[in-house]
């Protein structure tokens, strides 16, 4: 279900005094892959509901380029957002989720293994109100990129 990001505080703080646990991630899901469900079922276990931050169309070409995404914005959400794993979809279009996540105000916020805590404003944020941040491992060989590569002839 595709969250609406003008109503996406008020939506989390409902699920909260409802009692559940609020994760949060976030990322482009291009051309999605083994390795992002096993990244997105990883989340969700670490709450009650997962709130996936899905990059718009131009964030992803200011982040990867003119030649991305590959899917557009809404086929990306429907894709994800089929996934048992992912039970909301917000987009944004910043170049971090920093103003997303103090929207969300998540209990966890999750991120692949590639990144630190030092190196993840979103993560300050939600470990300066008392949030939890996680690094979940990356599955080796596993990416959007690669995918293309090999669609391409490269690999």
């Amino acid at each position: 279900m595709i969250v609406d990001r003008s109503k996406i505080a008020d939506f989390c703080q409902v699920l909260r005094d409802g009692g559940q646990k609020v994760v949060f991630t976030n990322g482009c899901f291009d051309i999605l892959h083994a390795g992002h469900v096993r990244y997105l079922q990883q989340a969700r276990s670490y709450g009650d509901c997962l709130v996936l931050g899905l990059n718009t169309d131009a964030s992803v070409r200011r982040l990867k380029g003119p030649e991305r995404p590959i899917n557009n914005e809404l086929d990306r959400a429907e894709v994800v957002g089929a996934l048992k794993s992912v039970d909301y979809v917000v987009f944004f279009d910043e170049p971090t989720a920093e103003a997303l996540i103090q929207q969300v105000h998540p209990d966890v916020y999750v991120k692949g293994g590639d990144y630190t805590i030092e190196t993840l404003p979103e993560g300050q944020i939600v470990l300066g109100y008392g949030g939890q941040v996680e690094l979940v491992q990356l599955v080796a060989g596993r990416s959007t990129t690669n995918v293309i590569a090999k669609i391409q002839g490269q690999k």
